[in-house]
């Protein structure tokens, strides 16, 4: 019989976290103690007659270097795929179990290392139902569920850094200021990219989609949920009448500035508990599916990786800095501050600059180029802004390139350098943004070598 030229499996892992988890993504801990909606690690793996890729989408707002690089070299040893060949991403749900810290959301041990065994088993199962497939690239343009939360105020705002007590430019979410907007302050990718994947005989194997909408977060704080992300892949599954075996993703794009809390027009959406979260996710997936009569299919897709490690400088603060912050430490009860005091952000912060101070002067970052066929995706470790993944698309192939951020490290909030100088919430350092100003530049400018280096450019 002769070898198929392509094939694709794919497969869905439950790992909800049990109640009692911890929960991060906000500036404190949260405890799980309501399971709304079941979160998973989704697997898809595709293959041609050289080499195989793999991609998974995990219901979890952050995942760091150390965490997946165990990940990747124990689904090496089981089916063989070579880490570099890997591409494990966060959705960025905020209401998912612990696995980084971030800020004072600690890590939930036990959940980390239960998350570890149940990644692998669903790229173990993935490599394991794989079957002669074709693949599509799609794309259709939805600009209205997504918004700058960065904003410029009237002439006498003061947005005061409480990293460096000066006045920052900008206003990230300006809950109870909304009357002192002027306008949003950056231009945003509405674009939602696609790679959808069907067996030769015609059934739906999955579906991968990209959007570039930070998260919704309609939800009680202790709530476990896959966000809007979850409602998209479900609402899919349905509107293709996939089987069973069918399996949804939705990765976050370059988002660091976009969200959808609407400051201007507060009665935009329903405000009922997941209500945003479902009406967002199902017109998306009604959109996707809308267009897939357009796409063009290939039965013989060609893959390929380009990988690279760039060295990047890390932001710390000066000696000087350093003393202040640790005296501030040295005088706050961690465990009786609370949100919306007066010092709130000052006391989170110092204890940011005193952990900072011990990283190395420079990390190394991941960036990662998957081809597949006529189509390319990129991934980047971070939280990016539009701004970057706007130039990418404009040089990657047109309708067929997106960006899939929070993969294969997590290091924050990587703004471009002309951002960092207006401040705001993205930009404030921390260990959730501690790059260099110049480091945004170096990696869109590796990853658009990738491009041109394999012929896409």
């Amino acid at each position: 019989m002769e070898k198929a030229p392509f094939k694709a499996g794919t497969s869905q892992v439950d790992i909800t976290p049990p109640l009692g988890t911890v929960i991060n993504g906000e500036f404190r801990c949260r405890y799980a103690n309501k399971i709304a909606d079941p979160l998973y690690a989704k697997a898809l793996v595709l293959q041609d007659t050289a080499s195989a890729l793999l991609i998974v989408m995990v219901d979890i707002c952050a995942m760091r270097r150390d965490f997946l690089d165990e990940v990747k070299k124990l689904i090496h040893q089981a089916t063989g795929i070579p880490p570099h060949h890997q591409l494990i991403a966060s959705t960025h749900t905020h209401s998912a179990g612990s696995v980084a810290d971030l800020l004072m959301g600690h890590i939930d041990w036990a959940y980390r290392k239960r998350l570890l065994g149940l990644i692998v088993q669903a790229a173990k199962m993935a490599f394991a139902s794989l079957r002669p497939a074709r693949i599509a690239w799609g794309s259709v343009d939805q600009p209205q569920h997504l918004l700058c939360r960065r904003y410029q105020m009237d002439a006498d705002y003061q947005a005061v850094n409480p990293v460096t007590g000066a006045l920052d430019a900008v206003k990230t979410n300006p809950f109870g200021d909304e009357h002192r907007i002027v306008g949003p302050t950056t231009k945003l990718d509405s674009g939602l990219g696609y790679l959808a994947v069907r067996g030769t005989d015609g059934q739906w194997i999955s579906l991968l989609a990209n959007y570039s909408l930070h998260y919704v977060g309609d939800c009680e704080r202790g709530t476990i949920s896959a966000d809007y992300f979850g409602y998209f892949s479900r609402s899919v599954a349905k509107r293709l009448e996939a089987d069973g075996g069918f399996v949804g993703m939705m990765s976050n794009g370059t988002s660091g500035e976009v969200n959808i809390w609407d400051f201007q027009h507060p009665d935009r959406y329903p405000t009922g508990y997941h209500e945003k979260s479902k009406l967002i996710g199902e017109e998306l997936a009604a959109a996707v599916v809308d267009s897939i009569g357009r796409l063009e299919w290939e039965t013989a897709p060609v893959l390929n990786v380009y990988y690279t490690e760039l060295t990047v400088g890390i932001r710390k603060p000066t000696a000087a800095e350093f003393a202040k912050a640790e005296q501030r430490v040295g005088a706050t009860d961690y465990e009786a501050i609370a949100f919306g005091e007066p010092d709130f952000f000052q006391q989170v912060y110092a204890r940011e600059q005193v952990l900072l101070a011990a990283y190395p002067d420079e990390a190394s970052f991941p960036v990662q180029r998957f081809r597949i066929g006529q189509g390319v995706i990129g991934a980047l470790g971070g939280e990016f802004f539009s701004e970057t993944g706007l130039k990418l698309k404009a040089v990657g192939p047109k309708g067929k390139y997106f960006t899939i951020c929070l993969a294969n490290d997590y290091v924050g909030y990587v703004p471009p350098a002309h951002e960092l100088e207006r401040g705001g919430y993205e930009c404030w350092r921390c260990r959730t943004s501690c790059l260099a100003a110049d480091a945004e530049e170096k990696i869109r400018g590796v990853l658009v070598q990738q491009l041109a280096n394999h012929g896409v450019v």
